[in-house]
């Protein structure tokens, strides 16, 4: 199992996900283009892509002139029938390879916030993972429309389309199911003035909150990792058949 992950910034943690694909034992590839590292052209070499988040929005070409290249490689992997997962930025760039609105600044988030499962979330091989309402870490201000041909999974108030899947095993996840409590401290340490100014007096509640949504959250996000991961092997088995 070899997997491609695309980090689109500099503190950029796998979490639960790295935890799942380790257990799985499988050989993870990492491209870094915020720093410069090229895109593959094809998915020939991997079996599935996980495109994590970052502060570019999906649109910002001009600035972060590899997101066409990226948007349209995810799409390749989809469309070959191979596992991909968009989380936060990543999902935002999924929606944008199959053909969605980019809605830029419209649904901000911040702190672990409820999101629920849809019906058709809850009969998903991978979002059923969780309960029908759960809290989950969020960190985002974009969202966008939902692809034509896609099934919403997951909702909340702020941002009506927080998770979805095209075809077999195609994810985006606007929320950060990644992110233990073990990350959220590693960007509480590295960005604490931004966060102040997102959500004043957020970092003084911090610890409370943590004991409060933590450990449903850390759960949850390892259940959904561990369910999406196995959807690659189900496709290499698929495959030899």
């Amino acid at each position: 199992m070899r997997v491609l992950v695309v980090e689109n910034d500099r503190v950029t943690l796998l979490g639960q996900i790295g935890v799942a694909l380790d257990e799985a034992g499988a050989e993870i590839d990492l491209c870094r283009p915020h720093a410069g590292d090229t895109i593959p052209a094809d998915d020939a070499a991997h079996d599935a892509i996980v495109v994590m988040g970052g502060p570019q929005n999906a649109r910002d070409d001009e600035r972060h002139g590899y997101l066409p290249a990226l948007a349209a490689l995810m799409r390749g992997f989809g469309d070959a029938d191979k596992s991909v997962l968009g989380v936060c930025l990543g999902s935002q760039l999924l929606a944008r390879a199959y053909g969605a609105e980019n809605l830029i600044g419209a649904a901000p988030e911040f702190g672990w916030c409820t999101v629920a499962l849809t019906t058709d979330g809850a009969g998903d091989p991978v979002l059923s993972a969780a309960a029908g309402a759960f809290p989950i870490f969020q960190w985002h201000s974009d969202t966008f429309t939902l692809p034509d041909k896609a099934v919403r999974l997951a909702t909340n108030g702020a941002a009506e389309n927080q998770a979805f899947r095209i075809g077999r095993a195609t994810y985006g996840t606007q929320f950060h199911f990644e992110a233990s409590r073990a990350v959220v401290d590693g960007w509480a340490e590295t960005f604490p003035q931004l966060i102040e100014t997102l959500q004043p007096g957020w970092l003084a509640r911090r610890a409370a909150l943590a004991d409060e949504s933590g450990p449903r959250a850390d759960a949850t996000g390892l259940a959904i990792a561990r369910a999406w991961v196995a959807t690659i092997a189900a496709a290499a088995t698929r495959r030899v058949a």
